[in-house]
């Protein structure tokens, strides 16, 4: 998907949401635990729900891969499904992979050629050769981690480097952006880290960031929007456990879609 395609589809909705498909089977509805496919019937439900206020999707892999082979399945279930009914979503394989050679260029085989899925999470820690093979694939998005929201973050992702003030995030940030593009680089910043936006912008203008952290973490939307927004929006706001899990009855899509449809109308008001 290109830059301005992502952009239209935000503005056609009103919206930057990225909905978490975060699907931990032990937090599911408990009348869904007997399913055939637990997962993808609790995201099939979801995605029906918040498919209106919602422009990407997220699947963090951890919770499909848990499960097993079976979890695998239901997670590529859940990309066909997508594209199937909604083609026009962003779907980003939150995997955080980061390898090198071979291996590297298997794991964007896998998710842009097999799963067929538009962005992939990746840790650029190990440099250039880790990022390259997914930048190959016209089209497809390698989404860099570069500032955290976890409390470790500051284990090295702020510290500095030797005679100078700058961190590492924004070294990371500096250099891999010449790797790519706006068209094929986006960047992970924390929404708890929404005050160092305004420095990151100055790095990179045009880049899309994608920003967890909106709602059980405590980011601020509004913080977000006034520090991190740039002329093509430039932002993909991720909501999960906020919204899939925000009730665990049988209305469960029910609760989440006004979830989502409340976030969407924030939104729209800062676009």
């Amino acid at each position: 998907m290109k830059l301005i395609t992502l952009y239209e589809q935000i503005l056609s909705k009103r919206s930057f949401l990225c909905v978490g498909l975060d699907s931990e089977f032990a937090k599911l509805p408990v009348h869904l635990y007997n399913s055939a496919e637990p997962l993808f019937t609790f995201n099939k439900a979801i995605i029906d729900a918040t498919a209106a206020y919602a422009v990407a999707y997220k699947p963090n892999l951890a919770f499909y891969e848990a499960a097993g082979v079976s979890g695998w399945l239901q997670l590529t279930k859940t990309v066909a499904y997508i594209r199937q009914h909604y083609p026009k979503m962003f779907i980003i394989a939150d995997a955080k992979r980061g390898d090198i050679g071979n291996t590297s260029k298997l794991y964007a085989e896998a998710f842009f050629k097999n799963m067929d899925v538009d962005a992939v999470t990746l840790s650029p820690y190990m440099g250039r050769d880790t990022i390259e093979p997914f930048l190959h694939y016209k089209e497809k998005w390698a989404i860099l981690l570069a500032l955290t929201s976890n409390p470790s973050a500051a284990d090295f992702e702020l510290t500095e480097e030797a005679g100078t003030s700058r961190k590492l995030y924004e070294k990371v940030i500096a250099t891999s952006m010449q790797w790519g593009s706006a068209d094929n680089l986006m960047y992970v910043v924390g929404a708890t880290q929404a005050s160092m936006l305004e420095s990151i912008r100055k790095i990179i203008p045009e880049h899309f960031l994608l920003i967890p952290g909106v709602g059980e973490q405590g980011g601020s939307l509004e913080e977000i929007a006034k520090y991190g927004m740039n002329k093509h929006c430039g932002l993909l706001v991720n909501s999960s456990r906020a919204i899939i899990f925000a009730d665990n009855s049988t209305h469960f899509a029910e609760v989440a879609g006004v979830q989502a449809r409340e976030l969407q109308q924030q939104m729209g008001k800062l676009l």
